[in-house]
């Protein structure tokens, strides 16, 4: 099994796809180049972005993301600003420092390809990686995909998954569960709560403390992004000129508070929600929650119920370990990309994560949890994703406030019964991926249908 830190992955905007996983497929072959011996015979490195990684990737920032891999930086420890500054100097002098310190010839304009005409079979986010010696000779060819939340895979492990190819660190789990009817029958036996089941099985890799820090760092990294992103004003980068307004709105809720608490319910979280995405589409650090599209709805939701609250961390652990092990349903039983998905495999499963982990803080059982995060996806189902321009910006900002709002009704009809829902989470998840398979290319992050196609981008 998965581990919930898994899902919650801290990187830069504005795409997990096609941002976080560019980033770690860069380090990776530079670090199998090394293994096989071979980063001393390297002169010439090219890269050629396939499938929506092409057809989006200049407004998604993936050339900037393949350039910061193969300078061998890490998206969970890397400073923005430090990162724009050494993809400024790589462009500017068109020269590669290798991680054993040698220097060779690098020209994004011409050393990263778009291969606008080819749709990979195994996944729509394909990266095909090629170095070259001194002579010209091949010496490493290699594809790679980058298959949503910032997981990645190579072509040998989608295609032949073998045991000698699969990456280690998987859970020997203590309660393992592969759908959400093995989690509520673990739940049922062992008379545990949801996040209780998943903080032992988050054991078999790191001590409770451990995890405790780790899922308290990564709520300390959502909160100071949504104070960014309450601070920062301007113009969005990408030629849209989509201004900021979580600022404005933030700055007239506190001047002005609304008359009544639905107006306050829907203004704070909206705020919040589009605080996180605008950084998220500057290219700010975000935790992917469980991709950067969505990035806003978890945050906002745990801005809103649990931040003030006096136990807060007790909240936010609860909510951060539940919406985990919601997600790890998605991820393992379908996807989170919204290449293979559309939108209801991003927004639509961070909203199912953040019901089920809202109805877990307010005290709902397993089942109430289970009933959330299927009523939340239920009406998410069929969700597009055609930003326009090949942007993270419209409908993506907006539609992360829809759905942090989304998710708190979900978790308060949840509520409302006792009862199993006439559709399960397995049954809800198990249409989002007959309904991602079913959906036209064009609605897929490729920006070739939809909003996309109708809105002029000027």
């Amino acid at each position: 099994m998965l581990s919930v830190l898994d899902l919650f992955r801290i990187g830069i905007g504005p795409s997990s796809s096609h941002t976080v996983g560019p980033i770690r497929i860069g380090a990776r072959f530079l670090a199998d180049l090394s293994h096989a011996s071979l980063l001393g015979k390297v002169d010439r490195i090219e890269a050629e972005l396939q499938g929506s990684l092409a057809l989006t990737g200049v407004g998604h920032g993936t050339p900037k993301a393949v350039m910061l891999g193969l300078l061998n930086l890490d998206p969970e420890t890397l400073d923005p600003e430090d990162a724009d500054r050494r993809v400024g100097e790589l462009e500017g002098a068109r020269v590669l420092t290798l991680p054993d310190g040698r220097q060779i010839g690098f020209d994004p304009s011409t050393d990263i390809r778009f291969a606008y005409d080819v749709i990979p079979k195994l996944h729509p986010n394909g990266i095909r990686l090629r170095a070259f010696g001194g002579q010209g000779e091949l010496l490493a060819d290699s594809t790679w995909y980058s298959t949503g939340g910032g997981f990645i895979a190579s072509h040998r492990q989608l295609e032949r998954p073998a045991p000698s190819d699969i990456v280690p660190g998987g859970l020997e789990a203590r309660f393992p569960f592969y759908s959400a009817a093995d989690l509520l029958a673990v739940c049922e036996r062992e008379q545990l709560h949801v996040d209780a089941v998943i903080m032992a099985n988050e054991a078999a890799k790191r001590t409770p403390a451990e995890t405790d820090a780790a899922l308290d760092r990564i709520a300390g990294v959502m909160m100071a992004c949504i104070d960014r992103g309450l601070s920062r004003t301007g113009i969005l980068p990408g030629g849209l000129k989509v201004r900021r307004r979580a600022p404005e709105i933030w700055q007239k809720l506190r001047d002005a508070p609304p008359s009544n608490e639905r107006e306050q319910l829907f203004d704070w979280l909206n705020v919040y929600a589009m605080a996180v995405n605008e950084e998220n589409a500057a290219g700010g650090q975000v935790v992917t929650a469980p991709t950067n599209g969505a990035a806003g709805i978890i945050p906002a939701v745990i801005r809103y119920y649990c931040w003030d609250a006096e136990d807060r961390e007790t909240r936010i652990r609860r909510f951060l370990l539940t919406a985990g092990g919601i997600g790890l349903l998605y991820k393992q039983r379908a996807s989170i990309s919204g290449a293979e998905m559309g939108c209801q495999g991003e927004v639509g499963v961070a909203c199912s994560m953040a019901a089920g982990g809202l109805a877990a803080v307010w005290g709902g059982t397993p089942q109430q949890v289970a009933n959330a995060a299927e009523i939340a996806m239920e009406h998410n189902l069929g969700l597009t994703c055609d930003p326009v321009g090949g942007l993270v910006q419209i409908p993506c900002i907006e539609r992360n406030a829809i759905g942090a709002v989304k998710a708190a009704n979900a978790a308060r009809l949840a509520l409302h019964s006792l009862e199993q829902t006439k559709v399960t989470l397995d049954q809800v998840i198990e249409t989002m991926r007959q309904t991602g398979i079913d959906m036209s290319s064009k609605y897929k992050e490729t920006s070739q249908g939809g909003l996309a196609v109708n809105v002029v981008e000027c």
